[in-house]
């Protein structure tokens, strides 16, 4: 047991102040080190835009509304005749889903025509494929 953690000490490498090992770091140097760990992340809006959207598909409500949506853009009675829900409760989940940016309403006469937008589409998309091929 002593010498497995002598010889786990010798495999370490210190990037920074931290020890790692020293798989771990020959990987981050293949990379550019920290550094181009550092400018691989996506930007801080890229970030927060995710975050949103993520939050917003974290509800089986809104999962609800946007497969809806997938199929065909929707009024609100039609939206809360399947989901059979109140009218204050379905408003506040397409409140977080127009704010996350995810959906758009339009003004047809006396009713609002949910739609997804082009770019929550595609996001939607590829995560039923990509949770579909697990």
């Amino acid at each position: 047991m002593a010498r497995q953690r002598a010889d786990s000490r010798k495999a370490r490498k210190e990037v920074g102040d931290i020890p790692i090992p020293q798989d771990i770091a020959d990987s981050i140097c293949s990379c550019g080190g920290v550094e181009g760990l550092i400018e691989s992340l996506p930007a801080d809006d890229s970030i927060e835009r995710m975050q949103r959207w993520y939050q917003a598909c974290a509800d089986p409500v809104r999962l609800k509304i946007l497969s809806l949506l997938m199929v065909r853009p929707l009024c609100v009675c039609v939206i809360k005749a399947v989901l059979q829900m109140a009218d204050s409760k379905l408003s506040y989940h397409l409140n977080i889903l127009k704010k996350a940016g995810m959906i758009e309403g339009e003004q047809q006469g006396y009713y609002i025509i949910y739609n997804l937008t082009d770019q929550a589409r595609v996001f939607l998309e590829r995560e039923r494929e990509r949770l579909s091929s697990l």
